[in-house]
């Protein structure tokens, strides 16, 4: 195998995760795309002679291509009127709105965007795929230290929009995993104490078609569901926040996803339409 063939290979087995980080960087699915295109022109050219880490070093070069482009985008939208308007955050295309209202709330997408591409970039990058400041440091040409504020910075800003969905990713990702743990170890009591005494867990149509309830309401039946049948959903990303997924033989089937106000579990959504998992961008992570 030749060494273009053997980076196209690697750089396959980490796209849902990179696809992840650039939809969460962007906000928009096409944009990802789009980005994912530039990495793998970029990667191609440069090779990988030396690399010991490739995930970490394929996140650095979507993390540059995101970078630019939020950079370009950020300079566009601060040129004279008179040369182009900006494009406002309200009027975003309706499957970018979409996208987002489902996936990490539009609170989220509007904070996001009044964020500098460097606090975007160290915020997304550490607190939804806890990428550790001193890798994010040479991509914003800062110190780890500068990253970490950055970060910092970011988080106070998208804490003070509110309890929205989403509006908290570290901390949403704390209460799912501890979930999910408690799920796997059958733990009942837990996973009460982790759920809004009137949580609702919807199924979507294509679920109801495979023969689970349209909708369960309450923190004991919605546990008993999860102490059940939790055993086979596995820890995993979607839309860049932790929720988890059911994947029998590596076949994606099912996945849950989670709303968190306030440090408890108000809603969780299990997705079965195809589409919409593939909107998603599911990333398995390790137990």
């Amino acid at each position: 195998m030749d060494e273009g063939d053997w980076l196209a290979e690697r750089f396959e087995v980490h796209r849902p995760r990179l696809h992840a980080v650039a939809h969460r960087m962007l906000g928009s699915a096409a944009e990802a795309d789009d980005a994912m295109q530039e990495a793998w022109l970029r990667l191609s050219r440069s090779g990988a002679e030396g690399v010991e880490n490739m995930g970490g070093w394929l996140t650095t070069i979507v993390a540059r291509v995101c970078l630019d482009l939020l950079r370009s985008r950020r300079s566009r939208r601060e040129e004279p009127i008179g040369e182009q308007s900006p494009e406002p955050v309200s009027d975003a295309d309706p499957e970018r709105q979409a996208l987002m209202a489902d996936s990490v709330g539009l609170a989220l997408l509007v904070v996001l965007d009044t964020l500098t591409p460097a606090e975007r970039l160290a915020f997304v990058l550490h607190d939804m795929f806890d990428v550790p400041f001193d890798q994010i440091a040479p991509v914003i040409e800062r110190s780890p230290a500068a990253a970490r504020q950055l970060a910092s910075r970011a988080r106070r800003r998208v804490r003070a929009a509110g309890p929205n969905r989403g509006s908290d990713p570290a901390r949403q990702r704390e209460v799912v995993t501890a979930f999910l743990a408690a799920s796997r170890g059958g733990d009942f009591a837990a996973l009460v104490a982790l759920l809004d005494p009137d949580v609702v867990l919807r199924t979507d149509p294509d679920g109801v078609r495979l023969g689970a309830p349209e909708e369960i309401l309450g923190a004991h039946a919605v546990a008993g569901v999860f102490l059940e049948y939790g055993d086979g959903a596995r820890p995993a990303l979607l839309a860049g926040l932790a929720g988890a997924a059911w994947a029998p033989g590596g076949h994606l089937r099912v996945a849950y996803v989670f709303t968190v106000t306030g440090g408890t579990i108000t809603a969780i959504d299990r997705v079965a339409n195809r589409e919409r998992l593939r909107e998603l961008d599911p990333v398995m992570l390790g137990d």
